[in-house]
């Protein structure tokens, strides 16, 4: 009996079990911490910027170089893109479960191919790859409300000090800002031009030839074994002054007489580009949005930004300050804070079930053990197979703790029986236990696990996201079979006494309800166990009405949950000026804020999370109100999104709003919901394929 060697030895099955908790003690401090498990492709993107070329260019001079090479990439699933003024971004998805590192340098590779054919200004600024994912993980605003800084100092500033900071912490895929640098800029006058024959080719010339940090050596360097001294050579170099950029030649005239750039041209310093701007609750602001990188834990990643925030905040300007728009592990927290406070409810209530029905703390301990020893070994498992703690394996552990209890409660309720009806003494009445239902708790547990592991072998998303509760619960109930075989016996031959059951008072009317019902059911199944037919019709019945309310019940992947924020998208007509679409904004913004329910807003203009950068479009993040300050109904997010929708639709006609939530699952998708799109085939082109969209 696999039993007796632990009720020989009753230290070792102790010593098991503690090293089985703090083995499960350690994994835990281990374990990240998710919504989800890890089921989102893995995803890289290229980026590529051409200045001054056009959405149509782009297609032709970038993207078709570029996706001719990575087109057939080794595991890739589809690739996207997206073709707009001066920028070209393609994302490729790969097969879930392939390594982010490897899909990287497989796409870096073939894009290294695709180089030579690129235009010569694409390949001088550079084409990037990335594992950045369309995740968005937090929107980041920086203001200055004493207007100590201007917006272009701030801008620069934010973008020199702040931005590489953000980007070099680990599960940061990228970091966008919503601001212009500073750049000077020449405002070309065509008139003056054309009379001198100088075209904006020459101006251009012009600039970079005297505009950069020559580099001459030294005087005095080896091999000159005479000279005592070495004298670097310096030159004035880059030109960053106005003025300095005003007196640059442009060309030599025949009569010797030079024309200098302030001739042709006014010179100023501004902003590198005016297409886009960012607004924190209504106020002008440079804004960061922050993307998580493929297959990066969140809540991690959230951790070490607020650390670097932290240490950035004490070297920032005085009078700046930075506010967070937009958290997206406020969800996750708050979400595995619900579940965790149900599994401590679950446990409560599992203390009050076991105690009510065995009637004395010994009896009701033994089976109680079970349960951290159990659930911290299922710990060290998760741990191994590269699990963290989601809503799926909570999940599985809140569904563990009232099964794990089982095993050991069969022990010592039959303990119990024997040392009461047999009057054996604690260890023989374990050991006959022992010898009696050791083969019926191997079966059982069995029975259960089988039932769990073949959802583990699902394949596809779905089996994915189900595989970490399957192996979660079904380890779970391996470990309470091994407790109820190991720990339990030893603690009901050591550690029970006899007790007699209460005869009166409210356990004695509770055990007397309990026969009664107990008896009555002996009664009813032995009546319908001679009328089988009458049983086959029940089942029958109750079949078919499972099968009418199933049909009738909603199907979704996952729910839809509130995940306090919502965003609404906003487009102007084609050709709309950054002007135009500045003012809708301020609009949206203004009626958002004043609605109940939302702490605050991060407006962006000329960026749109569907069509991309564009003069014609924007949009608005919103933050809402934490959960505990909206329980109503009314204030939950999609009643206050359908809300804004209802009344900002009806007064601004001047611009298309789209509302919509981000999706269940990060990573599938921008936005929740179906995502909708028509694929040109040959033949066909982009007038012709817009007006079949219509």
């Amino acid at each position: 009996m696999f039993s007796e060697i632990f009720l020989k030895r009753p230290r070792f099955a102790i010593v098991i079990a503690i090293v089985m908790c703090l083995a499960g003690l350690v994994s835990l401090k281990m374990l990240p911490i998710a919504l989800y498990p890890e089921i989102t492709p893995p995803v890289v993107t290229v980026s590529a910027t051409y200045p001054g070329a056009s959405a149509d260019v782009i297609a032709k001079m970038v993207a078709i170089p570029i996706e001719r090479e990575v087109n057939g990439v080794e595991d890739m699933l589809y690739m996207s893109s997206s073709s707009e003024d001066t920028t070209y971004s393609l994302t490729v998805t790969f097969k879930t479960g392939v390594d982010p590192d490897m899909a990287q340098v497989k796409v870096q590779n073939r894009v290294q191919i695709a180089t030579a054919s690129l235009p010569t200004e694409v390949t001088r600024q550079g084409v990037t790859v990335t594992r950045e994912s369309t995740n968005m993980l937090a929107m980041i605003s920086f203001v200055s409300p004493k207007h100590t800084l201007s917006s272009l100092e701030l801008a620069d500033y934010v973008i020199d000090n702040v931005k590489e900071a953000l980007a070099r912490i680990d599960g940061v895929g990228g970091v966008d800002v919503y601001a212009a640098s500073s750049a000077m800029r020449v405002w070309l006058n065509s008139d003056k031009m054309a009379a001198l024959n100088i075209t904006a080719a020459d101006v251009r010339n012009a600039i970079s030839s005297q505009n950069y940090q020559p580099t001459l050596g030294k005087l005095g360097a080896a091999p000159n074994d005479s000279a005592q001294m070495v004298y670097p050579l310096k030159t004035q170099g880059r030109v960053n002054e106005v003025k300095d950029f005003r007196e640059i030649i442009v060309r030599t005239a025949e009569h010797g007489g030079l024309v200098r750039l302030k001739d042709i041209a006014n010179v100023a310093y501004g902003e590198e580009s005016y297409g886009v701007s960012a607004f924190a609750d209504g106020a002008p602001a440079v804004s960061l949005q922050v993307k998580l990188s493929s297959g990066a834990n969140a809540v991690e990643a959230m951790k070490k930004l607020r650390a670097e925030l932290k240490r950035l905040e004490e070297t920032l300007p005085e009078g700046v300050e930075y506010k967070f728009n937009y958290d997206s592990t406020d969800y996750i927290n708050a979400s595995i804070s619900e579940v965790l406070h149900t599994l401590f409810e679950t446990f409560v209530l599992v203390v009050l079930v076991c105690w009510v029905f065995l009637q004395n703390w010994r009896t009701t301990l033994v089976p109680l053990i079970a349960v951290p020893v159990s659930i911290l070994a299922t710990m060290v498992v998760m741990l191994a197979l590269g699990f963290s703690i989601n809503m799926f394996t909570l999940f599985g552990l809140v569904l563990a703790i009232g099964a794990v209890v089982d095993d050991a409660i069969v022990v010592v309720e039959r303990v119990m029986h024997l040392m009461e009806t047999e009057k054996l003494p604690p260890l023989e009445a374990t050991r006959r236990t022992m010898r009696e239902i050791t083969g019926a708790l191997v079966s059982t547990t069995l029975v259960m696990v089988v039932i769990f592991v073949p959802i583990a072998c699902m394949g596809g998303i779905t089996g994915r996201i189900y595989q970490q509760f399957a192996i979660t619960i079904s380890t779970s109930l391996v470990f309470s079979a091994v407790n109820a075989l190991t720990l339990s016996p030893v603690l009901c031959a050591y550690f029970l006494k006899p007790f007699k059951t209460a005869k009166k008072g409210p356990l004695a009317w509770f055990n007397r309800v309990v026969n009664s019902t107990a008896n009555g059911y002996a009664r009813t199944a032995a009546l319908f166990a001679r009328r089988i037919s009458v049983i086959a019709l029940i089942f029958g019945v109750i079949l078919a009405l499972n099968g009418s309310l199933f049909n009738l019940i909603g199907t979704s992947f996952v729910p839809n949950e509130d995940q306090g924020v919502y965003i609404a998208n906003i487009t102007l007509p084609e050709g709309a000026s950054y002007a135009r679409t500045k003012a809708v904004v301020e609009k949206v913004t203004e009626k958002i804020l004043t609605q109940k329910g939302v702490r605050g807003s991060i407006g962006v203009v000329g960026v749109s999370i569907l069509a991309g950068r564009s003069e014609n479009t924007a949009m608005v993040i919103v933050d809402l109100e934490p959960w505990a300050k909206r329980k109503d109904p009314s204030m939950y997010s999609t009643n206050l999104m359908n809300e804004m929708r209802a009344k900002l639709t009806a007064e601004t006609p001047e611009a298309e709003l789209q509302f919509f939530e981000f999706p269940a699952i990060q990573g599938l998708g921008n936005q929740g919901g179906m995502d909708f799109r028509l694929q040109m085939t040959a033949g066909m082109d982009y007038a012709k394929l817009d007006a079949e969209a219509q």
